[in-house]
């Protein structure tokens, strides 16, 4: 069975798992298979570390590359944001009520989600509590650590 779920990406997030995944096949899947030429070439293979070396990263890139075909398949294009409200795809500047701190969040799909870049996931706790929010509102965000108000502040795309 394979899973059908819909994985939001924006066009710049689409553009690099295809850049990952051609540069998988087309250079990390060769150098893989180089590596494994020479190593069974130092003879036995039962006791040659580097062959199981290039055995365990053949199989992580091959993995990797059919879980990039997944999600190309079933990726779903975010464009056309609205920005009169919060949504995937938009950048949204946010105050933390009360400590009146700013933040600017992009709201992403799960695999493009990157919090030390300030990109969260729309399934994230504060995503999914100011997603169709719009400025001004103010919005209760039930977290892991507690809960708190956040203010929308902008919204853009």
């Amino acid at each position: 069975m394979t899973n059908t779920k819909e994985i939001y990406v924006t066009i710049d997030g689409l553009n690099e798992m295809k850049e990952e995944l051609d540069n998988l096949i087309q250079v990390k899947r060769p150098e893989v298979i180089n590596s494994l030429k020479e190593a069974r070439a130092l003879g036995d293979l039962s006791e040659n570390a580097e062959y199981d070396a290039a055995r365990t990263e053949q199989a992580q890139i091959e993995a990797r590359i059919k879980e990039l075909e997944s999600m190309l398949e079933n990726a779903k294009i975010i464009e056309n944001v609205n920005t009169n409200e919060v949504s995937i795809g938009t950048k949204v500047k946010i105050e933390y009520v009360e400590d009146q701190d700013i933040e600017e969040y992009s709201i992403v799909g799960v695999k493009e989600a990157d919090p030390f870049n300030n990109k969260i996931s729309n399934e994230s706790p504060i995503a999914r509590a100011i997603l169709g929010r719009k400025i001004g509102d103010i919005v209760s965000v039930e977290s892991p650590n507690g809960k708190y108000d956040v203010k929308i502040v902008a919204i853009s795309a």
